[in-house]
């Protein structure tokens, strides 16, 4: 079954947008119609970055644990395009691999800056636009953010934290801005099979599956669905 989405005349603020994953969702709202508003920490003319900027995606060069940026790149985006009708909360990282009495503070800092102060000043800053529009919220949270387990604690309880906050911004704009949350586990990514080159790769999740579960979380498809967590693993 072919799904299609038609998003014409819609702006998308997209978070960690030279990623494997915000790459591909900035592309997925770009092919379904979308003006798309990218940004990251990396340009895209980083050797590191994957996205290809330009055809109806605008990159916004932010530091999103900073809220200064987060304003300056938000305010550029609505005098650019006017509204914001989408943001997608993508940027995030993993850490682990330490038991917690031996995991530094610095460690707990970077996880929590990254993974779940990004999501709060981004939907802090695009709300008040969101609400005009009724437009949706989709963050990334974790599968392995519903249990605990050895060695990436700080990441586990960082990702529950955007679900929790995913609940909390869907009852507060309840009936004018939806949130939900998608939860991958491993992704199909150049990093994770350079780090992981004995896994399964064929049971990993591919980026543009995922950016299909946004689309269909901000679409209409899903008018009634709102502070839910998503599962996006497949059989990862």
């Amino acid at each position: 079954m072919n799904v299609s989405f038609d998003f014409d005349g819609r702006v998308a603020l997209v978070t960690g947008a030279s990623g494997a994953l915000g790459s591909a969702v900035a592309e997925a709202f770009r092919d379904a119609g979308a003006t798309v508003a990218a940004t990251d920490v990396v340009e895209p003319d980083d050797e590191d970055a994957l996205l290809d900027a330009g055809d109806g995606i605008h990159f916004y060069q932010g530091d999103f644990t900073d809220e200064d940026d987060v304003r300056d790149v938000v305010d550029s985006v609505i005098s650019d395009h006017g509204g914001i009708d989408f943001l997608a909360n993508v940027a995030g990282t993993w850490r682990g691999g330490d038991p917690i009495h031996e995991t530094d503070a610095e460690t707990f800092d970077f996880l929590f800056d990254v993974n779940l102060k990004t999501m709060f000043l981004a939907s802090k800053h695009a709300l008040p636009y969101l609400r005009e529009r009724e437009g949706a919220v989709v963050s990334v949270s974790a599968k392995s953010s519903l249990e605990g387990g050895e060695g990436d604690g700080i990441y586990r309880a960082s990702k529950a934290g955007v679900r929790l906050l995913t609940e909390t911004i869907a009852e507060e704009n309840r009936g004018v801005v939806r949130a939900n949350a998608v939860m991958p586990s491993v992704i199909d990514t150049p990093m994770n099979r350079e780090m992981m080159p004995d896994a399964d790769h064929d049971k990993w999740v591919k980026p543009e599956e995922i950016a299909q579960t946004f689309l269909a979380l901000c679409s209409d498809a899903t008018g009634v669905t709102s502070g839910a967590a998503v599962p996006v693993y497949g059989e990862a």
